[in-house]
């Protein structure tokens, strides 16, 4: 996974994105979605087009700590959270970050 792709990724997940539970069409990779627009964390391509690899991100903060951020409020938000639907949802979720976080720091 290219660093473009995974700073388009975690930009997605920091403004509201959601996880997928559809695979990647072209490589069965994990898919993250906002407004209508699908990534592959994997490969970076959507249905029918290629991710425009354009990092508009700040640099004021590191990627590192906002997805930690994100992950405290994924973890608060599951133990609110009744509906064991939504509960996996949610750990789904924080799995990603937790994966993420963890490459980043490599």
């Amino acid at each position: 996974m290219s660093e473009d792709i995974k700073k388009k990724a975690i930009e997605m997940l920091l403004n509201g994105a959601t996880l997928l539970s559809e695979p990647c069409p072209y490589c069965k990779g994990v898919r993250v979605m906002k407004n209508g627009d699908a990534l592959c964390v994997s490969c970076g391509k959507s249905p029918d087009k290629e991710i425009e690899k354009n990092n508009n991100q700040p640099q004021n903060e590191s990627p590192v700590k906002k997805l930690e951020e994100e992950l405290h409020n994924m973890t608060d938000k599951l133990s609110k959270e009744e509906d064991p639907e939504k509960q996996q949802i949610i750990l789904k979720s924080i799995n990603l970050l937790i994966d993420t976080i963890s490459k980043l720091k490599k």
